[in-house]
């Protein structure tokens, strides 16, 4: 690919409506330093610098739409607190449609608070209640769904599953239905507990993982052919038109629906793999929105989702970031 190419392709991205379904949290970074143990207990005493609040989850998803130059419109559901209430604002910094928003008064707003010191995570505390969303909620999700796609036209849709209540089985067969009746391209990043409700979509998206424990083959060890075998299993079963699986620090594996491609990692410093998938996802519902060659996008987004590896915490990455790395490695190929 030409840089020129790369360019344009990328370029291409923006101002293309992209709605994101899926559980939303904030991801928060306790930092400080740590010079000593604690008197009380054999723990280390950190004594806080500074605290980070940064969009998490299917919220972090519709950043990276932003930051490639897209318009992503985020539909969830949040707790009726000061958090949901503070994760709103959140979106209004960042310029993120939140008419999808619905608040819920019988849950919490998740927060996932980390505490790092020297760049290395401590401990992480989990703020969360992923009980099912009620059936009020349910249909005033679907409604605003319905409301969305009539006024916006979105070019893809994003399910962004994260076993944290939102994604239910009837939330997920209603939208997938409106989205087969309305041609709207479906791009599914799961998790396991609702891996056979998402029959139909255009893309599926596990990690390794989440395969493994869906094909019931071990695959931590597999071979490229026995990993595209098990991707052409999982297009079969959920007659997906197209399958990646993303392999961490061995790249990916994806299946158009005709050949099986591997695509390898690029040498990094790995910093924090926090939000890679949330990369890669962005980028292929992109590339597909548009109706760009499969096997390219999938190859941006394996260079995405490696780069941003390279920050620390959930982290989106940006347009101008991925031209440039891409160029760089297709000059030293």
């Amino acid at each position: 690919m030409e840089n020129d190419q790369i360019r344009k392709t990328i370029e291409a991205f923006k101002d293309v409506n992209v709605l994101v379904v899926g559980d939303v949290m904030i991801d928060r970074y306790i930092k400080g330093n740590i010079n000593r143990i604690s008197p009380e207990a054999p723990v280390p005493v950190v004594e806080v610098t500074s605290v980070e609040d940064r969009l998490g989850g299917a919220a972090n998803v519709a950043l990276n739409l932003k930051k490639l130059g897209a318009t992503p419109i985020l539909l969830s559901a949040i707790g009726d607190d000061d958090d949901g209430h503070y994760f709103l604002k959140m979106l209004h910094k960042e310029e993120i449609y939140s008419s999808g928003m619905v608040l819920d008064n019988s849950r919490r707003t998740t927060i996932k608070a980390r505490v790092v010191s020297q760049k290395q995570q401590m401990i992480r505390l989990d703020y969360e209640e992923v009980a099912p969303i009620g059936k009020q909620v349910v249909i005033n999700l679907i409604d605003r769904f319905v409301e969305i796609i009539e006024d916006n036209a979105p070019k893809a849709v994003i399910l962004q599953d994260y076993n944290k209540g939102v994604m239910t089985t009837s939330i997920i067969q209603n939208l997938m239905q409106i989205c087969s009746k309305m041609n709207i391209p479906v791009a599914v990043d799961p998790k396991y507990d609702n891996f056979s409700t998402y029959q139909n979509c255009t893309l599926f998206k596990p990690n390794l993982k989440e395969a493994n424990a869906f094909i019931d083959i071990d695959l931590n060890t597999a071979s490229d052919q026995v990993l595209g075998e098990a991707l052409k299993v999982l297009a079969e079963k959920l007659n997906a038109q197209n399958v990646v699986m993303t392999l961490s620090e061995r790249g990916m594996v994806v299946y158009d629906g005709k050949q099986i491609s591997h695509l390898p990692a690029y040498k990094r410093n790995i910093s924090d793999v926090s939000g890679a998938g949330d990369t890669v996802i962005s980028i292929l519902a992109l590339g597909m929105a548009l109706g760009q060659h499969f096997l390219a996008t999938a190859e941006l987004a394996n260079i995405g989702g490696g780069l941003v590896c390279e920050k620390s915490g959930v982290e989106p990455i940006y347009a101008e970031e991925l031209i440039k790395e891409t160029e760089r490695i297709v000059k030293n190929l």
